[in-house]
């Protein structure tokens, strides 16, 4: 009977109007536990009030995780409330949260720094799951990731741009490795800057780099041509291609 009059409860929360939604709250407030005032928050009319008073007037609540999580991840909670209960949060949540454009936009950064802050202590399956999700200012550091997996992952988020991969190609600490895997992305191998800049890292194996090389314009393959950092059959790749490309 007890299970059946929470449903219930819980059922009338979550269908109930606006004020009558608020009056519910307040008459039932002892008998909620936190399945029903999850699903009261998940009412379209839950306000900044609501959630105030089921913080204020039922503070063993968050003592619940999944409460906890509901009230971070509500549009209506107040900024202050929000940032307290960030740190509790699953990185997975997190995730979600920062992706969230209804949250607050200072809530949402928050988040983005708490994942930073424990990127270096998550597992590789976490990270490969972070890197698919994340927003950009995660993905920012997670470009860092040594394991080629991760970046790879990464090459899947619709979130990452030119402007956040671009730095990564250019790095001297990029892995052989991840060049290759960016050079062959269907998504970003055809971008003419994300091409050439993995030709003209050093680190990118030869015939990779070398593979890239006909697509370039003649400036940028003399550029190639004449760095010496570059393995010698890259340079001399350039130079042939430039002097075919004079010839024509």
């Amino acid at each position: 009977m007890e299970r059946e009059a929470a449903q219930e409860l819980g059922r009338r929360l979550r269908e109930a109007g606006g004020s009558e939604l608020a009056a519910l709250v307040r008459e039932r407030l002892p008998e909620i536990g936190p399945a029903e005032a999850c699903l009261a928050l998940r009412n379209p009319f839950a306000d900044s009030e609501l959630v105030e008073l089921f913080v204020a007037g039922a503070p063993t609540l968050l003592r619940f995780y999944d409460f906890r999580r509901e009230v971070a991840m509500h549009p209506r909670t107040p900024e202050i409330l929000a940032l307290r209960l960030l740190p509790g949060l699953f990185w997975l949540d997190l995730v979600r949260l920062g992706a969230d454009v209804r949250i607050r936009p200072l809530v949402r950064r928050a988040a983005d720094l708490r994942l930073i802050e424990r990127l270096p202590n998550l597992a590789v399956g976490e990270r490969i799951a972070l890197a698919r999700r994340a927003g950009t200012a995660v993905l920012a550091q997670a470009r860092k990731d040594p394991t080629p997996r991760v970046i790879a992952a990464m090459l899947e988020n619709p979130r990452l741009t030119e402007g956040i991969l671009l730095p990564l190609l250019a790095g001297e600490e990029v892995s052989p490795a991840v060049l290759a895997l960016v050079a062959a992305s269907p998504r970003f191998g055809s971008r003419y800057p994300v091409r050439l800049a993995v030709a003209k890292n050093p680190r990118t194996p030869a015939a990779v780099a070398m593979s890239l090389l006909p697509g370039l314009r003649k400036p940028d393959l003399g550029a190639v041509s004449s760095d010496p950092r570059l393995a010698a059959p890259v340079r001399q790749r350039a130079r042939l291609l430039l002097g075919q490309a004079h010839a024509s």
